[in-house]
């Protein structure tokens, strides 16, 4: 398999998983930002730890990386969701869920000034009919005002969409440094939401065996194990293909959540399937060209 379409599919695999995190969160209860935070990431650190034991590998291999790399991947990962946090406690969910799904955009944007990268008009024009999908599912028939007490949560917000954006694209700087350095990032990203919680909040645990399974969920799957797909993916694979596939999370999590019987269908949803769907495929067309093409040979 090509080693670009290998790691789009990668890359992928923590789109679909990202789309999760809406219902498990809502299952997870009571439980703290900071501390779900701290315990997600110590999850995801403990799952890259049991790979390399299998693999008989020395974990210490996988700590001893650039400073630099270091610095990207602690702000990357810890820096998105103290923000993204901040965000929805300062300023009203919807706008602050809005401003922050700029990241997808940004991602296919700030692709362009990556070596032998450039970006061409349906990489934008496909972006922004995402953007626009994600608009109308997140707004729909409701609207929203901006008002300036938010002020903090709203440039939090745009804090969350920047910083994910850039930790993507630079992270295609660093691709010598192994997918297994992530375990060692998450584990400084869990030390640090541990600080902030014991600082800024109350400790509160599952009282039953259902919470404890949707906190080791959460752990191994969206806010923490996926990581190590997403790294692998933004690496080797096509990242603007994976920046535009990144508006199908608000609308794949709004059909898990009316699976479950939270909502219902409406026109706006019907509307921002097609302006997803579209304009991922439209921001795509040269990977799928390109995939046709080494079909053909």
């Amino acid at each position: 398999m090509d080693k670009v379409l290998r790691g789009t599919l990668i890359g992928a695999v923590a789109l679909l998983v990202w789309a999760t995190l809406g219902i498990l969160t809502v299952w997870s209860g009571d439980i703290p930002p900071f501390q779900l935070v701290a315990v997600s990431f110590f999850i995801a650190f403990v799952c890259g730890l049991i790979k390399w034991i299998l693999n008989k590998e020395n974990p210490l291999s996988h700590i001893y990386q650039p400073p630099k790399a270091w610095l990207l991947g602690v702000a990357g990962l810890f820096g998105y969701h103290f923000l993204y946090f901040l965000a929805l406690k300062s300023a009203p969910a919807v706008e602050a869920n809005l401003i922050n799904y700029l990241w997808p955009l940004l991602i296919v944007f700030f692709s362009a000034f990556l070596p032998g990268e450039k970006l061409r008009w349906y990489h934008s024009v496909g972006t922004l009919c995402g953007l626009a999908g994600t608009v109308l599912l997140i707004v729909g028939d409701k609207g929203f005002n901006f008002d300036s007490q938010y002020t903090v949560g709203y440039l939090a917000a745009v804090g969350c969409g920047v910083t994910w954006a850039s930790y993507s694209v630079l992270n295609r700087l660093f691709g010598g440094v192994p997918t297994d350095a992530v375990g060692w990032f998450c584990l400084a990203g869990s030390l640090l939401a541990a600080l902030c919680h014991l600082a800024f909040e109350q400790t509160v645990w599952p009282d039953d065996l259902t919470g404890w399974l949707v906190l080791v969920a959460i752990g191994v799957g969206p806010a923490g194990g996926v990581f190590f797909f997403w790294d692998y993916g933004v690496k080797h694979g096509n990242i603007r293909v994976l920046g535009a596939g990144s508006y199908t999370i608000p609308l794949t999590s709004t059909l898990l959540l009316l699976l479950i019987g939270e909502g219902s269908l409406t026109w706006a949803l019907a509307a921002s399937c097609a302006l997803i769907s579209g304009g991922a495929i439209l921001a795509s067309s040269d990977f799928l060209r390109r995939k046709k093409v080494d079909q053909n040979l």
